[in-house]
C-alpha cells in the first residue's frame, strides 16, 4: 500500500503492527499533515467479529480526550471494504524498544507508569476498560509524553456488547490479570493489575510471571506469586514496591479500587528524595508490629520499641527520635520518606514482634529513608530468656550499619541490664504500657506492675526511678495533689540514685518532684544533671527547658528547648520550652509561631487551646484570643475551662465573673499550687487595676519557683500597671535573689 492514497490520505511507509491491524504513516492532503492510519488485516475483512471490534476501539478512543491517549480523527472504509482508522502519528519509540534496551531508572519507569495511569483513570470515568495494556500499545514521544494506543479489546460498561466467545479470552497472555486469564468479566482492576506488570517489567527488564507455553503462564499467572522485586533490583524504592504489590494482587478486592488511587500513589513516588545533612545520623524506631496469637503481648512489642530508643538514645553520635512521637506514629499509613520528611530523620527502623509462650521472633529492617530503600533486613529468634540478647544484637546492627564508633561507655551501656530478670523486666513493660495511658486506673495498675516487679528483682535503679515517675505524674495531674505523693516518690527517687548514681531518668523524677515541690534550685539541678548524663532523653531536655524559662534563664532553655523538639517533634510539650522562653524574652511573634505548632501536635488537648490564646494575648490578637477562650470555657475540661472563662471574662472587664471563677469548689485549692495560673491571675488582675490581687497572685507565683524577673519587669504588658510600686519592685528583688541562687549553683 505504500505509495497510494487512500481518500485524500497518501501513504507513506509502515510502522508497525498487530494481531489487530496494521499502521502507516500517512500525509494528510488537505490539511497538510502526518497522520497514522490503522488498517484491519486483510484476511479478517470478512470476520464479523473482528471488524465490529475494530470499529469499536474508534468509537470508544474517539470519546476520549486526554494528554496520554492516542487521538483518533476518523474512521472511514476503502473502495474494497477495508476498514481504517485515522489517527495522530507521533515521533518516537514504543515502550516495547525502549525496555528492550534494558531495565529503566527508577524515575522515568514511575513517570512512564503514571502517564499511562493518568490516561487509564481518564478512559475508566467514561466507563471504557482498555483490557489489553502491554508495552506494544504504550508509545512514547521525543518529548517524554506517553500515549495509550488500541482500544481495539476495550469493553464499555453498561451492557455493551461481549467482544469474546465463551470460555475464550482477549489480550496478551503475559499482561492478563488473574480474572480475564479466566475468562471471567472484568472491570477497571484487570487494567491496574496490568500497569503493574509492565512498571515490574520496566524496572527489572523481566516479566513477573512466566511459562514456557501459554497454558503454563496463565497458571502462573493465576495461582503463583512473582518474584520479591526489590530481591531482583535493590535500589527500587520501597514505595514503588508497594504499589506493584498492590496492583499485584490476585483477588481484585485487595487490588487498587480506583485508577485514581494508583495515580495518587505513583505521583508520591516521584516526590524529590530527602535531602538530609550526609554527616547526621538520625533515626526513628517505629513501633514494632504485634504478630503474637494474644493481642495483650502488644505491650512486649511497644516495650522492644522503648527499649531500643532507650538503647540507640544514648550514643551521641545519633540522633534518635523519642518513644512519645514514635509512638504517635503506631498504626500510621504514612510512608518512610513523608515520616523521614516530617521528623527530619535519614533512618526508619520498622519490624515487628511474635511471642507464643517462651518462643520469641523478632523481624526487622532498616530503611534509608532519604531514597525509601532497604539497608538491610534480619531475622532474630530465640526464646524469652534471651530477649536482652536479642536486644542487644539488634542494637548492635543498627550501629554496625550506620558505621557508628561507639565510646567505652555506650559499648557497655549496650551490654548493660537495667533489669535481669526477665518477668520483672516483662513487668515493668506493662507498666510502661499503663504510664501512656495517663489515667488514675491506668497509674495504680503501673505502681502494682512496678511493685510485683521489684519484688522479683529487689531494689532496683531503673523500677524504683519510673514508681518515683509515676508518682510525680499522680499529683502534676491532680490525681493526688497532696504533699505525701511527692514526699513517697522524691525518696523512691532518692533511693534510685544511691543504687545508681547515674540513672538520667531518677534525676529527672528528682527534678520534676522538686519543682512541683516550689523547690526551683533543686529542680534546675537535676534536670542539668540527667540533660548532661542523656543528651537524647526529649523528656529531660523539654522538662528542664520549660523550668529554665520560667527562672529566667531564657538562652539555656531555648536550646535545651530546640534540642526537645528535633528529639521529639510530634508530642507537644516538646514544643513549650523554646515557645515559653521567647515569650519570656518579649519574643512573642517569635514565641506564638512556636505556639502554633505545638497546638497543631496537642490537637484536641485542652491545655493546648489555653495556651495558644495566651500567646495571641501577648501578640495583641486579642479578638482571636477571645474566640479561642470562649470555645475551651464551653470544654468542660475542668480548672482549665474554667481558667479560659476568667480570662474571656477579663478581655470583657467583667470583674464580677473573674472572681465568680476563683469562688468555684475546689478551683481555688487547685490554683494556688499551680505556678502559671497564679502568673496569669496577676495579670489578668493587674490589667482590669485590681493592683491589691494581683500582687498577691504575682508573690504566690515567684513563691513557688516562677522567678522570671526579666519578663514580670520588662517585657509582660499586663503587669505594665504595678511597675513603680514599692511592692512590685520588692517582688522583683526577692526574685533575683532566687535566680543569683540558681545561677550560682552551676
Amino acid at each position: 500500500m505504500i505509495g497510494t492514497t487512500v481518500s485524500h490520505y497518501k501513504i507513506l511507509e509502515k510502522i508497525g503492527g498487530g494481531g489487530m491491524g496494521v499502521v502507516y504513516r500517512a500525509r494528510d492532503l488537505k490539511l497538510d499533515r502526518f497522520v497514522a492510519l490503522k488498517f484491519l488485516p486483510p484476511e479478517l475483512t470478512l470476520d464479523p467479529e473482528a471488524k465490529g471490534r475494530f470499529v469499536h476501539e474508534a468509537k470508544a478512543a474517539s470519546a476520549l480526550q486526554h494528554t496520554n491517549i492516542c487521538t483518533i480523527h476518523d474512521i472511514d472504509e476503502t473502495d474494497d471494504g477495508s476498514l481504517y482508522i485515522v489517527m495522530d502519528c507521533y515521533e518516537g519509540e514504543s515502550l516495547t524498544s525502549r525496555i528492550a534496551t534494558g531495565p529503566m531508572q527508577v524515575k522515568g519507569a514511575v513517570d512512564v507508569a503514571l502517564q499511562v495511569a493518568s490516561g487509564l483513570s481518564k478512559a475508566h470515568e467514561k466507563g471504557i476498560v482498555h483490557r489489553d495494556i502491554k508495552p506494544g500499545n504504550v508509545f512514547i514521544t521525543t518529548d517524554g509524553t506517553v500515549k495509550i494506543l488500541d482500544f481495539g479489546l476495550a469493553k464499555l460498561a453498561g451492557g455493551q456488547t461481549r467482544l469474546t466467545r465463551p470460555g475464550s479470552t482477549v489480550g496478551t497472555a503475559a499482561y492478563m490479570s488473574p480474572e480475564q486469564a479466566q475468562g471471567m468479566d472484568v472491570d477497571e482492576r484487570t487494567d491496574i493489575w496490568s500497569v503493574g506488570v509492565v512498571l515490574y517489567e520496566m524496572l527489572t527488564g523481566k516479566l513477573p510471571f512466566r511459562g514456557e507455553h501459554e497454558a503454563a503462564l496463565l497458571y502462573s499467572i493465576v495461582h503463583e506469586e512473582p518474584q520479591g522485586l526489590v530481591s531482583v533490583r535493590a535500589d527500587v524504592p520501597r514505595s514503588v514496591a508497594a504499589i506493584i504489590e498492590k496492583a499485584l494482587q490476585k483477588e481484585c478486592s485487595r487490588r487498587y479500587q480506583s485508577m485514581k488511587q494508583m495515580v495518587s500513589d505513583l505521583k508520591s513516588a516521584l516526590v524529590p528524595v530527602l535531602e538530609l545533612p550526609k554527616q547526621e545520623k538520625s533515626i526513628v524506631v517505629l513501633p514494632f508490629e504485634n504478630l503474637s496469637p494474644d493481642p495483650d503481648n502488644a505491650f512486649f512489642a511497644d516495650g522492644l520499641t522503648e527499649e531500643l530508643i532507650a538503647d540507640l538514645s544514648k550514643i551521641r553520635a545519633l540522633r534518635v527520635i523519642s518513644r512519645t512521637s514514635a509512638m504517635l506514629l503506631k498504626g500510621s499509613k504514612k510512608d518512610v520518606q513523608t515520616i523521614g520528611r516530617d521528623l527530619s530523620v535519614r533512618y526508619v527502623l520498622e519490624g515487628s514482634v511474635r511471642r507464643a509462650g517462651d518462643s520469641l521472633r523478632i523481624t526487622a529492617q532498616l530503611i534509608d529513608a532519604a531514597s525509601d530503600t532497604h539497608m538491610w533486613a534480619e531475622k532474630y529468634a530465640g526464646k524469652l530468656e534471651d530477649v536482652f540478647a536479642l536486644q542487644e544484637q539488634l542494637s548492635r546492627r543498627i550501629v554496625q550499619a550506620l558505621e557508628l564508633t561507639l565510646t567505652p561507655d555506650e559499648d557497655r551501656h549496650l551490654a548493660s541490664r537495667d533489669i535481669p530478670d526477665v518477668e520483672a523486666f516483662a513487668l515493668y513493660l506493662r507498666a510502661r504500657q499503663e504510664i501512656l495511658r495517663a489515667s488514675e486506673s491506668a497509674f495504680d495498675l503501673a505502681l502494682q506492675l512496678v511493685e510485683r516487679a521489684l519484688a522479683r528483682t529487689g531494689p532496683n535503679a531503673l523500677l524504683l526511678a519510673t514508681e518515683a515517675e509515676i508518682l510525680w505524674f499522680l499529683h502534676d495531674q491532680g490525681i493526688r495533689p497532696v504533699p505525701e505523693t511527692l514526699q513517697r516518690g522524691d525518696g523512691l527517687a532518692d533511693q534510685a540514685l544511691e543504687l545508681v548514681p547515674t540513672l538520667a531518668r531518677a534525676h529527672v523524677a528528682k527534678g520534676l518532684i522538686a519543682w512541683r515541690r516550689f523547690d526551683p534550685k533543686t529542680s534546675v539541678r537535676h534536670l542539668r544533671r540527667a540533660v548532661e548524663l542523656d543528651p537524647g532523653d526529649a523528656i529531660a531536655a523539654w522538662s528542664a527547658g520549660y523550668v529554665l524559662a520560667e527562672v529566667g534563664l531564657t538562652a539555656e532553655a531555648r536550646e535545651l528547648g530546640d534540642r526537645a523538639h528535633a528529639l521529639d517533634p510530634l508530642y507537644w510539650p516538646a514544643h513549650v520550652g523554646s515557645a515559653f522562653a521567647d515569650l519570656f524574652d518579649g519574643r512573642f511573634d517569635t514565641g506564638l509561631a512556636k505556639m502554633v505548632g505545638m497546638h497543631t501536635a496537642a490537637a484536641g488537648i485542652p491545655v493546648a487551646d489555653l495556651w495558644l490564646g495566651v500567646f495571641l494575648l501577648y501578640v495583641g490578637r486579642a479578638d482571636e484570643a477571645a474566640q479561642v477562650f470562649d470555645r475551651g470555657a464551653r470544654a468542660g475540661a475542668g480548672v482549665v475551662s474554667s481558667m479560659q472563662s476568667f480570662v474571656g471574662a477579663m478581655l470583657r472587664s467583667d470583674r464580677e465573673a473573674m472572681y465568680a471563677v476563683l469562688a468555684q469548689p475546689g478551683a481555688r485549692e487547685v490554683f494556688e499550687i499551680d505556678k502559671e495560673f497564679s502568673w496569669m491571675f496577676a495579670a489578668a488582675f493587674a490589667s482590669v487595676g485590681d493592683a491589691e490581687v494581683a500582687l498577691r497572685w504575682l508573690a504566690r507565683a515567684i513563691e513557688m519557683g516562677f522567678i522570671n524577673h526579666r519578663f514580670f519587669a520588662e517585657h509582660d504588658p499586663f503587669l505594665s500597671r504595678l511597675r513603680g510600686d514599692p511592692r512590685f519592685e520588692a517582688l522583683m528583688d526577692r526574685a533575683r535573689a532566687k535566680q543569683r541562687e540558681i545561677e550560682a549553683d552551676v
